[in-house]
């Protein structure tokens, strides 16, 4: 399958890997297929790209790459995903990036809204945790975290 992108033209994808967001992106009406783009150039980021709209992409890391004391309780996505009986190890975990600076030091994560993916049902959600101690705007190149 063939997926028209802003950031990188066409790019061909198995229909496999397309990942399903059932609720849709919060804030993103309508936006509910996305694929996870690999870049050799861009690694550790991944593109989170909308498989529906060319022009909606989201950069995303692992936190545990910056933060690995990041946790979150996944329990409520995975009752709310009806995800209980799949593998956990199936599930990942992203940040979304805000990369609005060239300044590395101002380049943050949400920490708040962690993208879970479930890869072996090829379904997503982007949690809410509610009552945390993280940042929306974490610093992920912060000089006294790294």
């Amino acid at each position: 399958m063939e997926i028209k992108t802003k950031q990188f033209g066409i790019v061909r994808c198995e229909e496999k890997k397309i990942i399903s967001m059932p609720g849709g992106m919060p804030g993103f009406s309508g936006t509910r297929r996305f694929i996870v783009l690999t870049r050799e150039e861009s690694r550790p980021f991944f593109w989170y790209q909308s498989v529906d709209d060319p022009d909606l992409a989201f950069v995303i890391i692992n936190p545990y790459l910056f933060k690995p004391d990041y946790s979150v309780d996944l329990q409520p996505c995975i009752r709310e995903m009806l995800w209980e009986n799949d593998k956990i190890e199936k599930l990942k975990v992203y940040v979304i990036v805000n990369a609005a600076s060239d300044n590395p030091e101002e380049i943050t994560a949400n920490l708040m809204g962690p993208l879970v993916i479930n890869m072996q049902k090829g379904e997503a959600v982007q949690m809410v945790v509610p009552n945390c101690s993280y940042s929306h705007k974490y610093p992920i190149f912060r000089r006294d975290h790294i």
